[in-house]
């Protein structure tokens, strides 16, 4: 707002209001004492403007952006730690708490998923701990240990949230008010859950079924009857539930919510993370009592969204030099980028749509090809429209 107040405007302006009838020249006494004044003017305009610009959301800068933000109650997501699964040879071996080290980055096991399998933590939070798999090293002597592997990531790690990221979320506090179970509050508190990063809600998800047809009829209580008292009483106790809630009509599609996910680097979320989110939005032991996050009443369930292969079939013309041999990681990488940009926009979305020419264009910005004909997505020369909780993913690039 005060860029244009300078030194020398403000100068200027001081010698203007001295009568001209006094020496105001560059070296007279009334130039040498309204100068450093000037240059003291100058320095506060500036603080000023750092103090506007600071004191709104779209200007602020991140220290200041956070304490903007304290007031409507968003705190930036911190970074967390990946957690992994290792595998461990021979699985008769107890590593709960043993400590291991892929180049400069340690883990730490957690806890065991079954003999052999455990979970591996890493200690440094954010990103890197996504970006190694392989073999591990003790750090410390384990006795009759042959071998330690990282094998697959369960919960991806996060970094600090970006700067530009936490500005969204504080301008979308104003736009709808996430409250009681509605669907800015299940979005806001699943996307905080560590390793989550994208979500979809659907409401009244299995409408598809009727409560009138979950009424026994005579001929299914006469069965009932006659069939309770041979069972266990594990299954009598599930039987019962299931029919007398039925019966006296409490069964319903009211208060269902599904939430399909995907984790933080934008791909189909693990069975761990799946598990994860479903305790701390809706445990299934006590479904629906309101134990997690959830409001009372609301029975969530958490799934992934689904990986669709897309295989991409193309004719290039390259420049000399170039060919499929040197250029099919780089074509492969280019495509992969874009079905990344799709994977980011799913949640907003109500389908995503795979688009040749958009295909083309990707290919056709690696250095080496100059041009691209006859594209296919799965052996089809059309737009590939994807189910409402389906991702795409990369088959393979070939010619």
């Amino acid at each position: 707002m005060y860029e244009n107040t300078t030194y020398e405007t403000i100068l200027e302006r001081m010698l203007a209001r001295v009568p001209d009838k006094f020496d105001k020249r560059e070296g007279s006494v009334i130039w040498d004492t309204h100068s450093p004044t000037a240059i003291e003017l100058q320095i506060l305009y500036i603080e000023l403007d750092t103090i506007l610009r600071e004191a709104y959301g779209d200007t602020a800068s991140r220290e200041f952006l956070i304490l903007r933000c304290q007031e409507r109650g968003i705190v930036p997501y911190q970074a967390t730690r990946a957690t992994l699964k290792g595998v461990f040879v021979p699985n008769n071996i107890d590593v709960s708490h043993q400590r291991f080290n892929i180049g400069d980055i340690n883990y730490i096991v957690t806890d065991k998923i079954v003999d052999g399998e455990y979970r591996v933590e890493c200690e440094t939070a954010g990103k890197i701990g996504n970006q190694f798999l392989g073999t591990m090293i003790p750090m410390e002597y384990i006795k009759g240990l042959q071998s330690a592997e990282l094998t697959e990531i369960l919960i991806p790690g996060e970094d600090e949230e970006d700067t530009e990221d936490l500005r969204q979320r504080y301008f979308d506090s104003f736009d709808e008010n996430a409250f009681g179970g509605n669907m800015r509050d299940y979005l806001e508190k699943t996307n905080a859950i560590p390793g989550v990063g994208k979500t979809k809600v659907t409401r009244v998800w299995n409408s598809d079924i009727s409560p009138a047809e979950m009424i026994p009829t005579e001929s299914v209580e006469y069965w009932y009857n006659s069939i309770k008292e041979s069972l266990n009483e594990e299954v009598k106790s599930w039987l019962d539930a299931v029919f007398f809630a039925g019966k006296e009509k409490k069964l319903t599609i009211g208060g269902t919510v599904l939430l399909t996910i995907l984790n933080s680097e934008y791909g189909v979320a693990s069975d761990a993370l799946i598990q994860h989110v479903q305790e701390v939005i809706d445990p299934e032991s006590n479904a629906g009592e309101g134990y997690g996050l959830a409001p009372i009443g609301h029975v969530v369930t958490v799934k992934s969204a689904a990986a669709k292969p897309i295989t991409v079939k193309t004719t290039l013309t390259f420049e000399n030099g170039y060919g499929w041999n040197n250029l099919q990681a780089l074509l492969e990488s280019a495509v992969s980028d874009y079905f990344l940009d799709l994977r980011k926009e799913w949640a907003d979305t109500s389908y995503l749509i795979v688009r040749i020419s958009q295909v083309d264009t990707r290919m056709l910005g690696v250095r080496g090809v100059v041009d691209v004909q006859n594209t296919s997505l799965n052996d089809s020369m059309e737009n590939l429209i994807l189910d409402k909780y389906e991702i795409p993913v990369l088959g393979g690039v070939s010619g």
